[in-house]
């Protein structure tokens, strides 16, 4: 069967502001290496995995309209040509997200595996990850559904669980998934870590086309059939495939866990734990443990001074940051917002991002720069009668 790459680009950009923004969520950030989240995992599963004797298509990209922009111009720099940029015009969370997907693959008369990957996840071993998506995709041929989990290192509260059960036939280390369990509370995760048998949740997945769309037909059937509709009555416009927007905005909303994981009938569902240094990035905390640290455990980007400063981030986009007596905290500097915070309440960034929408600040959805199809804008001074940009534009487009 062929292997079809399916990268989810969801995100309110909440947890990484201010370098992640509604309009500009974090797989269009590169915050581990060159490539950005999204190009990184477009480059994941690629030819290489021919080898495994299955041809790898082009990926399905499903995106918000808001950021289609630059979410094709980031796959055009990375050399990837999609198959689909499928455009969500509201968001649905990942389980319609992930039927979009599904409907465009079935639509070439087969039914391929569907690698399904969220757009802003860390994997550093790359080829680690390849093994068990090859593993994967034997379990997922049979009619299987299959996830990866991650070992535990610490009782995580922000991350969903899986209890593992008996180990299943061959080398590859799958098992069977006995349970999930959505984000539980500090003394839950504690017992689960201790127990042995749970697994962080990847939110990785692999499986047939088919197989998702009766096993969510199977529970929530008017989700299928609103994503039926909205997907009959798309548009093509340039490089991108629009979804009727009406038809979709009466589709519910649900995720992939909560709308047929947790619900799967004993022995259908298979985790495969993987070791490949994943990370959800889902917070600046995340960041400082994935960086490269200086001699004061300090992770330093852009030009940063610090003077007496130990276990930092720091992150500075346009101008010197200057860092003196600090310990444990994270500074992010852009061009219109600065973060200042502790690194124990990273999960009140996104606190800040609901006051300020509260009160209408623009800082909470767009950065000065606002990409269009022939490159972007940067809105570098403005008051009641005037406006200034600077205006790039892409090689070969124009306005």
């Amino acid at each position: 069967m062929n292997l079809q790459p399916v990268i989810l680009c969801g995100g309110a950009g909440t947890r990484l502001w201010p370098l992640s923004r509604e309009q500009y969520p974090k797989q269009l950030l590169a915050l581990a290496g060159d490539d950005t989240l999204l190009q990184a995992t477009a480059r994941r599963v690629d030819k290489s995995l021919a080898s495994s004797g299955r041809k790898v298509l082009p990926p399905i990209v499903v995106a918000n309209e808001d950021y289609r922009f630059i979410t094709a111009e980031q796959l055009r720099q990375a050399g990837v040509v999609p198959a689909a940029i499928v455009l969500e015009p509201v968001g649905r969370n990942t389980a319609p997200a992930l039927t979009l997907a599904a409907l465009v693959a079935l639509q070439a008369g087969e039914d391929p595996v569907l690698v399904v990957m969220p757009a802003d996840h860390v994997i550093a071993g790359v080829e680690a990850f390849r093994a068990a998506v090859t593993h994967g995709a034997s379990h997922a041929e049979a009619g299987k559904v299959v996830t990866f989990g991650i070992r535990p290192t610490f009782p995580e509260t922000g991350y969903g669980y899986i209890r593992a059960g008996k180990s299943l036939e061959g080398q590859d280390g799958g098992r069977e998934i006995k349970a999930f369990t959505e984000k539980p509370d500090s003394a839950t995760a504690r017992s689960y870590v201790a127990s042995g048998e749970h697994l962080w949740n990847s939110g990785i997945f692999v499986l047939r086309a088919s197989v998702w769309l009766n096993q969510l037909q199977a529970r929530r059937p008017e989700m299928v059939q609103a994503c039926r509709a909205a997907f009959e009555a798309r548009k093509p416009d340039r490089d991108f495939l629009c979804i009727d927007k009406d038809a979709f905005a009466g589709c519910p909303a649900d995720s992939i866990d909560y709308a047929v994981m947790e619900k799967l009938p004993e022995g259908l569902g298979v985790v495969i734990p993987l070791d490949a240094g994943w990370s959800d990035v889902g917070a600046w905390d995340a960041l400082w443990h994935l960086g490269t640290r200086n001699a004061d455990n300090n992770v330093l980007q852009g030009d940063v001074v610090t003077v007496g400063t130990r276990d930092t981030l720091a992150i500075s986009q346009s101008r010197l940051l200057a860092l003196v007596g600090l310990e444990d905290v994270v500074v992010i500097e852009t061009p219109d917002a600065v973060l200042v915070a502790h690194m124990d309440n990273m999960q009140q960034v996104k606190d800040v991002v609901a006051q300020l929408k509260r009160e209408g600040r623009s800082e909470a959805d767009t950065h000065r720069k606002i990409y269009r199809p022939w490159g972007y804008y940067d809105s570098i001074d403005a008051g009641n009668r005037f406006q200034v940009k600077r205006i790039v534009v892409n090689p070969g487009a124009a306005l």
